[in-house]
């Protein structure tokens, strides 16, 4: 048992790709407060095939918890709820810990909304955790700029597990978070698998890229045209920069790439990685033939869709050129593995990103 406290959180926030940036936001949080992070499970949605349930996919499923252990004190929320709460954390002395404005959601106006509707009521209820009472705070953030406040305002002596109901972290991940991805380490079950289809299906060189083209991204990227997003859109401070102030215009070709652009853009990096294979890895069409007959065939062309969506990160992580979505966090967990092992990426739209303050 940690007399340093305990930091849980539900990843309720979107899939994959938020829960990783949320995740890292999560580790410096812990850190910052000193508090062992009780690293929560994967969501993933199954909502088109059985159990049509919510998945709960413990990290160390994909990612070694090991790692992160050189950054700060981690265990599994599953060997917490196992190993720890049934002494520690017992029911009946289960606190809730949440901003007012969300409180302001319940019916008495003072509960914490821990378990209210999907994803926040199954991802308790795998634990079999219902809370007892809530503790409310407002007028501080989980910036660290109010690391004294929150250590003072709830000690651990007296609040020895913060369980609160989503990531104390922001969407897209802070700049100065990035690098703390070198901390997400693929499991070896995951290289193995990512591996044997690199060896089997790909040839080296070969140029990832991610499409994300899919109709709900169709509609999103809609917003840029009429005006409603500006250039910092969901992950768009990887490409534009983070300083909204000098932030470079977000446009179509970067959100939602033609087949033109596609192609304009796979034509430049074959030819600079003198590339042998295509690898796509997409929410809806590969356009795997337009990209073969462009090629005239003299590239090989490979598309998994896979049913575990990281295998297509493993992949794209290890090709020789990667071209991604701006925009999109899924892009942008691949762009941060490969920065913090120097190599190379691009975005649709946007040949030469700038410098991230992580790659210097």
């Amino acid at each position: 048992w940690d007399a340093a406290g305990y930091l849980l959180y539900c990843p309720c926030m979107g899939r994959f790709g938020n829960q990783a940036e949320h995740f890292l936001g999560a580790l410096a949080f812990a850190r910052a407060l000193n508090r062992t992070l009780a690293v929560p499970p994967w969501i993933e949605y199954r909502h088109h095939r059985p159990p049509y349930t919510n998945l709960h996919v413990p990290y160390a499923e994909h990612f070694r918890l090991e790692p992160l252990l050189q950054y700060h004190r981690v265990i599994s929320l599953e060997d917490f709820m196992e190993k720890l709460a049934p002494v520690h954390w017992p029911p009946g002395k289960r606190v809730a810990y949440c901003f007012e404005a969300a409180a302001q959601r319940s019916a008495d106006k003072s509960s914490c909304p821990m378990k209210d509707g999907n994803p926040f009521g199954p991802f308790w209820d795998q634990f079999q955790v219902n809370f007892d009472k809530s503790e409310l705070f407002k007028g501080i953030s989980f910036s660290s700029a109010y690391k004294d406040h929150w250590i003072q305002r709830f000690s651990p002596s007296e609040h020895p597990v913060l369980a609160l109901p989503g990531a104390p972290a922001q969407f897209p991940v802070l700049e100065e978070h990035r690098p703390l991805h070198k901390y997400i380490v693929w499991a070896d079950e995951m290289v193995k698998k990512g591996e044997a289809y690199i060896h089997s299906l790909l040839v080296r060189p070969y140029v990832g890229i991610h499409l994300r083209i899919g109709s709900d991204w169709k509609n999103a990227c809609n917003m840029l045209k009429d005006g409603t997003a500006g250039p910092h859109f969901m992950a768009s401070p990887q490409c534009v920069g983070y300083d909204r102030s000098a932030a470079v215009p977000l446009t179509m070709d970067m959100c939602l790439p033609d087949l033109k652009e596609i192609k304009r853009a796979l034509k430049l990096w074959v030819k600079k990685t003198e590339a042998k294979s295509v690898y796509i890895a997409t929410d809806s069409e590969p356009y795997t033939t337009e990209i073969q007959q462009f090629f005239q065939g003299k590239i090989k062309v490979v598309s998994l869709q896979p049913e575990v969506p990281q295998i297509d990160l493993y992949v794209l992580g290890q090709s020789d050129h990667f071209i991604g979505n701006c925009v999109s966090s899924f892009t942008a967990f691949v762009k941060r593995e490969r920065d913090v092992h120097g190599k190379p990426s691009s975005f649709f739209g946007m040949d030469h990103p700038p410098r991230l303050r992580d790659e210097f």
